[in-house]
């Protein structure tokens, strides 16, 4: 697979075989080309450790969290944020069973994430739409590349713009949340995260009604939980309730199976 005059390999993903994959290309062979790969997993889906040094690379999933590393740096990015590998950088990316992933091939880097080597970027609403629209079949090229550039924009790199592009409270719970998918073993309470943020404990649980439509403890366990489903393929049951912030496997195993209907043991590999 290439973009552009070189004959650039884009690695294919390790581990079991999505459902399927398909391939949008638009503008290839120019700088402001993108090629957009989609991929639906039927089990942990994992883009192991690699590098492109011909292309930037965007990671997304609308529904469920991945778990990316770059160097020593583990992070597990939500649908709110994207993971940012610039060319040449090493890095790694797992999406869990069931879960559709959006992988953008870009030349050029977007404007807010000049000085990312890689990590996790905010995607505003219109870009996380607009990378679903152009990866469809039957797209006019010249709409498609007008909403690349869109995307491109719609990217940011800080906490103040993924607040920006998301909050419809005032960003409290945004920036809580955030630090939450990040590192979902926090064990910080509602009253300690209040703290940080120079805010009284109502003001953030209102924040949370009025951004989630749950309160904070609720957010957290979702997080929590579904990060746990992409690292049950590759560790055990109690090391991922240690990981995802359980005091015992017993309690991880009791949320787990309230959540979704079934023990953990469901997804753990053989």
């Amino acid at each position: 697979m290439s973009l552009g005059r070189h004959s650039v390999t884009v690695t294919d993903p390790t581990g079991t075989d999505p459902l399927w994959c398909e391939e949008y290309g638009y503008g290839l062979g120019r700088p402001g080309g993108v090629l957009v790969l989609k991929y639906r997993s039927a089990a942990v889906l994992e883009f192991r450790e690699s590098r492109q040094d011909f292309l930037h690379q965007l990671y997304w999933s609308p529904d469920g969290m991945l778990s990316t590393r770059h160097g020593a740096r583990t992070q597990f990015v939500g649908h709110r944020e994207a993971f940012w590998a610039h060319r040449a950088v090493t890095h790694e990316v797992r999406a869990a069973d069931r879960q559709t992933v959006y992988r953008v091939c870009l030349r050029e880097v977007p404007p807010a994430l000049g000085g990312l080597r890689a990590g996790a970027v905010s995607i505003g609403q219109e870009a996380a739409r607009l990378v679903q629209s152009i990866a469809r079949p039957g797209q006019d090229e010249r709409e498609a590349l007008a909403a690349r550039d869109r995307i491109m924009a719609g990217l940011g790199a800080t906490t103040a713009e993924f607040v920006g592009h998301h909050a419809t409270g005032a960003g409290f719970a945004l920036t809580v949340a955030r630090a939450l998918s990040h590192d979902p073993g926090d064990a910080g309470r509602l009253e300690e995260w209040a703290e940080r943020l120079h805010v009284s404990v109502k003001t953030l649980q209102r924040d949370f009604e009025r951004e989630f439509g749950m309160p904070y403890s609720r957010v957290r366990t979702k997080l929590r939980l579904s990060t746990s489903r992409v690292l049950l393929e590759t560790q055990p049951v109690a090391e991922v309730a240690r990981r995802v912030g359980y005091s015992t496997p017993s309690a991880f195993i009791t949320a787990f199976t309230k959540e979704y209907g079934c023990t953990p043991g469901r997804y753990t590999g053989p």
